[in-house]
């Protein structure tokens, strides 16, 4: 499991979409399985999985990210998941540090 966290600034709903935007042409295995949102007064907050063939390890990884906001504050994380092909440790994680890659580099540019 990889992960990468980052306070950013902006409109909601065109990071999250920036964010969609970049994963999803970063790769032509790459979908966006589902997401949920949530708001209230004061915060907004987003979730969404995504899922892409890893040609290396011959498998599928996940990332999800979760996009939230209170007041004037903006988060965001990546966490990719899967790959490994091992039954007790990790021992291929190349598929999930390349997603979280692309992820890392579509949020440091917006």
């Amino acid at each position: 499991m990889a992960k990468y966290e980052r306070r950013i600034s902006g409109d909601f709903d065109i990071v999250l979409e920036k964010i969609k935007d970049g994963i999803l042409e970063a790769s032509a295995s790459a979908s966006l399985e589902d997401e949920s949102r949530f708001s209230s007064e004061e915060t907004m907050c987003a979730v969404q999985v995504y899922e892409r063939y890893s040609a290396f390890g011959n498998n599928r990884v996940s990332l999800t990210v979760t996009l939230f906001k209170s007041s004037e504050e903006m988060i965001v994380s990546g966490i990719t998941s899967g790959g490994s092909q091992a039954v007790f440790m990790k021992i291929n994680t190349v598929g999930e540090e390349t997603f979280l890659e692309v992820f890392r580099k579509t949020v440091d540019s917006i």
